[in-house]
């Protein structure tokens, strides 16, 4: 599952991180995990920092995506406290080594975790600049061998004009990669849609707003949009 940095933020409040949230996100992926799926989570850093905006304002772009990196930690340690405070057993790994407060990224020890049912969050990207959170989750969806990739966002799914611009806009119940690309739908960028279309691993795009998503998302239930593949 990705996870949008920015929904773990409060509208309207000064706070980075709402603990209220974050909680109400935990609650719902132990009840979702009930399913019997194996989870791991990729965490964005949009509610602290951009380094592509970051570098549009001056800033060296590889020293602004690293500071990025940071900001996915922070993330990734909040929602491993309230996984555990829920009773989920969680493993945070960095693509960046800090031994004090998280593991270093090892697809195989990783796998063992998901064996072991445990939630396994990737922080820091993928330990170098110029790639998106996005391109992390169909990164590591490609290595983990995942069925599916849940990408909990502020939107409802893949519509085919921008919803807020158009409001006859409609949303797809399911769209092949290869629509969204001739159509320039913008579900995911382009080193990130890529990896899922050559290695086959349909996204499925939500709103993880609405009480409950989260859980229907997990236990596979009809919500959002299925990006697939044609064949």
């Amino acid at each position: 599952m990705k996870l949008s940095g920015e929904a773990l933020r409060e509208r309207g409040s000064t706070d980075n991180i709402s603990p209220e949230i974050v909680g109400r996100i935990a609650d719902e992926i132990k009840e979702g995990l009930k399913s019997g799926v194996e989870l791991a989570i990729v965490v964005g850093g949009g509610n602290f920092w951009r380094g592509a905006s970051a570098s549009e304002r001056g800033m060296d772009r590889a020293t602004a995506d690293y500071v990025g990196m940071m900001a996915t930690v922070m993330n990734a340690l909040a929602l491993q406290a309230a996984l555990e405070a829920v009773g989920v057993m969680c493993i945070v790994q960095s693509a960046i080594e800090m031994k004090n407060v998280a593991e270093p990224f090892i697809r195989r020890k990783a796998s063992r975790h998901l064996d072991a049912k445990r939630v396994v969050i990737f922080a820091a990207g993928t330990g170098s600049p110029f790639f998106s959170t996005d391109t992390t989750a169909a990164l590591r969806a490609s290595e983990m061998g995942a069925d599916v990739i849940l990408k909990a966002t502020m939107v409802d799914g893949v519509y085919d004009a921008d919803p807020k611009l158009h409001p006859e806009a409609v949303r797809y119940e399911t769209v092949s990669f290869q629509t969204c690309i001739a159509d320039r739908l913008q579900v995911m960028d382009a080193t990130a849609f890529s990896l899922c279309m050559d290695n086959n691993v349909p996204i499925v795009v939500f709103d993880l707003g609405p009480a409950g998503n989260i859980e229907r998302a997990l236990r596979g239930e009809d919500i959002g949009t299925v990006v697939h593949s044609e064949n």
